[in-house]
């Protein structure tokens, strides 16, 4: 139930960016929980590789690197729907840094509406 709520607060949360940020858009509700679904997706598989191959460089920044690891994941995510669209890689960027905001909120919420940690 916990990562029911969490993944439609997300696409919500998706919503919520492209009507703040118009680099970012999402034509409809389905395709944001497609979107979701699929960031979700990237940053699990995905994601834990980049930053393995890329860790000299993440160190050398102090970390500031994982926000284009982010901002790529948010951009291929978009490359592979239709109804989800990101102008370009600095649009991936604020677009990422946004959702991700959102999404430490949402882990807050319902962390305390449900308890405990919530899965990934």
């Amino acid at each position: 139930m916990k990562t029911l709520v969490r993944w439609l607060l997300l696409s919500a949360a998706l919503l919520l960016v492209a009507h703040l940020y118009g680099g970012v858009r999402v034509d409809s509700f389905g395709y944001a929980m497609l979107a979701a679904f699929l960031i979700g997706l990237l940053n699990t598989l995905v994601r834990p590789l980049l930053v393995l191959l890329t860790l000299p460089v993440t160190v050398l920044t102090l970390g500031l690197f994982l926000f284009v690891i982010n901002a790529l994941m948010f951009w291929a995510a978009a490359s592979m729907l239709d109804g989800f669209h990101v102008v370009g890689f600095g649009a991936a960027l604020i677009g990422s840094v946004l959702y991700s905001l959102c999404g430490v909120v949402i882990d807050a919420a319902v962390e305390r509406l449900f308890g405990g940690p919530v899965p990934v």
